[in-house]
Order: structure tokens, then sequence, then C-alpha cells
């Protein structure tokens, strides 16, 4: 029994030490992965160019077209093993000419110019464009009340706040998005001859936000537009002061038929097990109101620099690694899913993926859309990445263009940034470079590239 006793304890013993001799050399080489991201990095000129000389990249626009080649050129400067196209059919819905609005003062006829912009995927008014009484609703619940005798002919104004005391905007947003997405086709139901949705955004200003709708195909398509927060208010303040107020709203957006575009993939090929995968993206695709820096600009260079920095620091990964920029993650989802559909008919192994589509700031932690059993083995890694200011692992979520993946079954993760000044930006044309923070770019990138080591070296099977 004394024996065996002594065996065990030097076991035990054996096992500490080679626990402790491995946090070591992880923690070693996750300084090095910071230290290069904060010396080195190329991702902070790559979005430079990106939204400087490229700019907003809607799907199937000439400027969608010129990312890809971009995309593809940057992989290929970066020598990773393998760089290559993956064509995905994806939505062409274009603006046309600048939005008009005004808003009119029923009692003295007195216009005041509102901004807005088109909704993704919206039809366009007449030439001529649309002047209404507007009927202020804050729900859907309160819309089917009012029922279409108040409804019919007028524009339905949907201002319900995104709300100010969720600490996670992103909490907000999604507490608020659901009128901008359906909003129109609900109004169209009650006989609205348009909808007017107010942006998704905390911060009062004039920048609209654009975003995504949707039709229901038995309902009349009615147009659909965004107005600013400012715009919200002053609307808002003179249907209380009068009972009433009109709005009048043009413009000229279309959709045309589907076009080819791609997902642009380079790879590092992994020593051990080169047929398992684990990948790191972004979205290539923005709106085209701004140039799509941290929607999704800065995901897309960040998650190149993951790779770029393992060939600086000559870091051979066990499994393949792959960067995959998405293409038509604003109005289609489609590059995810196809990624998804080749993934399943070529039975690829994917072990985890990450991707980062929640802007530039600060990273904060990871968020998940996995079994326990993963998230349980990534709580490990807490110890060796809370000194880089990485301590939320605690939130659901694994990305939206990996979520086709993670129906799949495959571990999906989120880049988790401070979300406070996200939506000052999202979908507006003041998602401009110069909103984007060098050094906050870079740790998130460092962050992201940490935790692929981690994934990398753990044995999940």
């Amino acid at each position: 029994m004394k024996k065996h006793l002594v065996l065990l304890l030097f076991f035990l013993t054996g096992f500490v030490c080679i626990s402790a001799k491995a946090q070591q050399q992880d923690s070693i080489m996750i300084r090095k992965i910071f230290d290069e991201a904060l010396t080195q990095s190329e991702c902070y000129e790559n979005l430079r160019y990106l939204c400087s000389h490229i700019g907003g990249r809607l799907s199937g626009s000439k400027e969608a077209e010129r990312a890809v080649e971009w995309g593809k050129s940057v992989m290929e400067g970066l020598h990773f093993d393998k760089v290559s196209l993956m064509p995905v059919q994806v939505p062409h819905w274009e603006r046309g000419e600048k939005e008009q609005a005004y808003i009119i003062n029923s009692k003295t006829g007195v216009k005041k110019e509102a901004a807005i912009c088109a909704l993704g995927g919206s039809v366009a008014t007449s030439v001529a464009g649309i002047e209404a009484e507007v009927i202020e609703v804050k729900s859907f619940e309160e819309l089917e009340k009012l029922g279409t005798n108040k409804v019919k002919g007028k524009i339905v104004f949907f201002n319900r706040p995104m709300d100010p005391t969720k600490i996670s905007t992103f909490n907000a947003y999604g507490g608020a998005v659901n009128q901008r997405w359906a909003g129109a086709s609900k109004a169209a139901k009650y006989g609205a001859v348009a909808s007017v949705t107010r942006s998704m955004g905390l911060r009062i200003d004039n920048f609209p936000h654009a975003g995504s709708m949707s039709y229901v195909d038995t309902l009349p398509k009615i147009p659909a537009v965004a107005i600013s927060t400012q715009g919200a208010e002053e609307l808002h303040a003179l249907l209380n002061l009068n009972g009433t107020a009109k709005l009048f709203i043009k413009t000229s957006c279309k959709t045309n038929p589907d076009v080819e575009s791609f997902n642009v993939i380079g790879e590092i090929k992994g020593s051990e097990k080169p047929d398992e995968y684990i990948v790191v993206g972004g979205h290539l695709d923005s709106w085209d109101n701004g140039t799509g820096a941290h929607d999704d600009g800065a995901g897309c260079v960040q998650s190149m620099e993951v790779l770029r920095i393992f060939k600086a620091l000559k870091y051979t990964p066990k499994h393949t690694i792959r960067v995959v920029l998405f293409m038509n993650e604003e109005n289609g989802l489609r590059g995810g899913k196809e990624y998804a559909k080749q993934a399943k008919l070529k039975n690829e192994t994917h072990i985890a993926a990450l991707e980062s589509d929640a802007g530039g700031f600060s990273p904060r932690g990871f968020s998940f859309e996995a079994p326990s059993w993963f998230t349980t083995s990534v709580q490990n890694y807490k110890p060796l990445l809370l000194p880089y200011g990485l301590y939320d692992f605690d939130g659901r979520g694994g990305g939206p263009d990996l979520s086709p993946l993670a129906e799949q079954g495959v571990p999906t993760i989120e880049l988790i940034p401070d979300s406070q000044r996200y939506f000052d930006y999202h979908h507006t044309a003041d998602d401009t470079f110069d909103k984007v923070s060098k050094r906050e770019l870079e740790l998130g990138a460092a962050s992201m590239a940490a935790l692929i080591y981690l994934i990398d070296n753990t044995a999940f099977h």
C-alpha cells in the first residue's frame, strides 16, 4: 500500500510539474504574441487602405469586388500557405441618389430637413416622393391596437429607443432592432404608405443608421427608412406639441438580380492535424453610407493579423488555421452560409471558429456558442489572458457569420470588445477609419491570436 501511495504521489507531482511548465511556456508565447502585435502590426495600415481607397462595400457593388481583390492580395503578400476565393451568390441592392426628407408642421406648413437613409432591401418611393401624416408607435402591439382606421394612408413612425439602462449596448440593440427589420410589413398590414424607424443608436446625432429590413410576401411592399436619432426627437416633439405632423420622404433605391462574389480564404497548414481546421474571420462587406471601419473592416484586418503574427513568430500550428473574410453578412449572411455548406460537402472537421464583428475597441473577452465541455476548457485560459485585460468569458453567442457552422455543432466564439461606443458608429456615415484606435485594434488582434494559439494546443479530442 505504501509503495502505491509513493507511486501516486510521484505521478501527481510529475503531472503538476508538467502542467506548470506548459503554463509557463504558454505565458511566454502569449507575451510574444502581444509584443509582436503592439510593435509590428500591419492591421492598422491595412484598415487605412481598405477604408480610404475602397470605402463602403455593400454586397454586389464595385467596391465589394475591389475589396475581394484587396483581401486576396494582402494574404498573398503575407505568404500564407494557401489563398483562395470561394464563390457565393449575393444580393445586389443599391441605394441610388441621396434620400430626402422633411418634417412638416401641419399647422404652420413650415418644413425642416431631416436626415434619413433607406433600409437595405427597401423599395423606393415614387419619383415625386411621399408626403403623409405621421402616426407614432413604440411597439407592434400599439400599432395593432390602432388598426386600419387610424393607420391607413399614413406614415408609421416606430420610435422605440434602445434601452440606455442596458450595460451591454448589444442587449439594448437586440431590444429595439425588430422594428427596423419587420416594421414595414407590420405597418403595411394596416394600410400605411411608408415606415420610418428611429435609428439604432444611443447617441443623439444627425447620422441615420442603415441596416437590413424584410418584407412579408403576402403584404404590400412600402418604402422603409431610418431617421436619425436627432430627427426622431424633433418629430416626436412636434407630434407632442401639435398632436399632428407630416413627413415627406423620397428614395430611389432598387434591388437588382443576385451577382457572384467571394469569400476570401487564407490558411497556414497544420503540422500534426492538417485536416482539422480552426477558423478566424470577419465580414468584408459593409454598408455603403460609411467606410465600414468598425463594422467590419476591423474584424477582417484583425483576422489576417492573427496569421501574420504566427508567421512572424515562426509558430507552426498543430491544426490548420484558416482566416475567412466573409461576404454579405450585412444583408443576407450568404458568405457564412456558403462556407458552412462547403465545409459539410467536403466533410471538413472544424474544431473551433472565432469571429470579430463587434468593432475595433478594447478587447474585454469572448462569448461562446459551444458545448459545455468546450467552454469549460476555455475557462482554464482565464489566468493566462487576464493580465491582458481579458476577463469576460460568460457571454452567449459565436458571431453571425459563424452561426451556420454552430448549427453543425462547431464550437464558435466571438471577440467581445468594449461596447459603449459601437452603436455611435454602427451602420452610419460616421463609421470611418479615424474612429478606430490603432492600439485598441492591435490589442484585439493579439487577443484573438492568443486564444487561437491556446485552442491549437489544447487536446479537445
